[in-house]
């Protein structure tokens, strides 16, 4: 795939949207994990506030936790869970305080009521605290004691880490899913295009006509609009056809007037201008001959094929009879089964043109061959002539060069635009035992 390719931009599209999308639902889960997290230790710090109020006994000084919560943290020093109770001006604390004091605000807190903080602790750290005022029975004394228990905030940080890198590939997996499942997504919906492709391939070939309509409803306006582009072509094609046809069968008659003005000239001893007069005559004529065979051209069958050797036989046979081609030993190595996809008149037309000019030239021999060579049929003229003039067919071999430029005669330009016609080639060269034309098309089906 190309750095163009439709097929790689929704790839990437879809990339992206899924590594987006799997990045916002782990920071969403994260985020739902530690609010989890911070809940369940706000039920256990109240756990432990519950205790440490259950544990208050009366005491010399005043009341005293005589039976603080069991955690082995509270009595490890700053290991990140504390309690503190405070009545009057006395303070009750955990071990794990060491010798600092939780400071929750100064908030005021109806009796029995309990709020939650986030308060600084030992260090500097942040913690979780929950509080609770209660009034004192008098048996511990009266008063007031407002006890307050708090855990370090960076446990639940470090829980919520633990749980992204938990996850992590889990959601690495379910990414490289989602990736697949969307590139047989792109795949399936890309189909009916490649389908497209490949029709408007079969067309050009002359496999096809029209498109169809056998496409998901979004593409079938295309393939509509497509087959009434061909549609309209074919018309114009015919439009064309007709016209340079009436101009071609127009022209024909004032020739042939001018034929009789030939011949009645050179009765009357005028040679010269009869023989200036024959010679426009016969450009003019094969110019007409060459507008006729593109008008049939345009309007031919392009899934036709031909018998390459029962046309070259036909066409050697009727030239063998010309002045000529009757002095002239011919010799032709043509496979029976051998078939061109061009339509056997462009064919006969082409090869007859080739040969006539391989007759006109010839000394002694023609050899018309023919090749099927991966896919291709090369149909190849050969006589033991003088061959072409050396600029002349220097001209002919480059590219988009035109056939009759030179002198070379209308006979080569035609073969050009039927070869042209049916995506096919011609080449000229000069060879040691003479001159050679070949003939190149498509194979056609056996």
């Amino acid at each position: 795939m190309t750095s163009g390719s439709l097929r790689l931009r929704l790839l990437v599209a879809a990339a992206v949207s899924v590594a987006a999308a799997l990045a916002l639902s782990a920071l969403g889960l994260m985020l739902i994990f530690e609010r989890h997290v911070e809940r369940r230790v706000e039920t256990e710090l109240g756990v432990h506030l519950e205790q440490v109020l259950a544990g208050l006994a009366a005491g010399p000084d005043g009341p005293v936790v005589a039976d603080p919560p069991a955690d082995p943290r509270f009595h490890k020093p700053l290991s990140g869970l504390y309690w503190q109770a405070r009545t009057g001006g006395t303070v009750i604390r955990s071990r794990s305080l060491w010798d600092t004091e939780l400071a929750p605000p100064a908030d005021a807190l109806a009796d029995g009521a309990v709020h939650r903080h986030r308060i600084d602790g030992p260090d500097g750290a942040e913690l979780i605290a929950v509080e609770r005022n209660v009034r004192l029975p008098a048996s511990l004394g009266g008063g007031e004691v407002r006890v307050v228990v708090a855990q370090d905030a960076a446990d639940i940080r470090a829980a919520t880490n633990a749980f992204g890198r938990d996850i992590l590939p889990y959601l690495a997996l379910l990414a490289g899913f989602l990736i697949g499942a969307a590139y047989v997504q792109v795949a399936v919906g890309l189909r009916p295009l490649a389908a497209v492709r490949d029709r408007l391939a079969a067309i050009g070939e002359g496999r096809l006509r029209r498109l169809g309509d056998a496409f998901p409803a979004e593409i079938r306006p295309l393939a509509r609009q497509v087959d009434s582009l061909l549609t309209a072509r074919e018309r114009q094609i015919e439009r064309a056809k007709v016209r340079a046809g009436d101009l071609a069968h127009g022209l024909k008659t004032p020739l042939q007037v001018l034929a009789g003005d030939v011949e009645r000239l050179r009765a009357k001893g005028e040679t010269a201008i009869a023989e200036d007069i024959e010679q426009v005559t016969t450009v003019m004529r094969r110019h007409v001959e060459r507008e006729l065979a593109r008008a049939r051209m345009a309007a031919g069958n392009p899934d036709a094929t031909a018998a390459v050797a029962d046309v070259v036989a036909r066409v050697v046979a009727v030239v063998q009879r010309t002045p000529d081609g009757t002095r002239l030993a011919w010799r032709t190595d043509v496979p029976p089964a051998l078939r061109a996809r061009i339509d056997p008149d462009d064919l006969a037309e082409a090869i007859g043109n080739l040969v006539e000019n391989a007759a006109r030239h010839a000394r002694r021999s023609v050899a018309v061959t023919a090749r099927d060579t991966d896919g291709e049929v090369a149909i190849a003229v050969r006589d033991d002539g003088p061959g072409m003039p050396e600029e002349q067919a220097e001209t002919a071999r480059r590219r988009g060069a035109r056939f009759d430029s030179g002198g070379s005669g209308l006979g080569l330009a035609i073969v050009g635009d039927i070869a042209e016609a049916w995506n096919g080639r011609v080449e000229l060269r000069n060879g040691p035992a003479g001159f050679e034309a070949v003939l190149t098309v498509a194979a056609g089906g056996r």
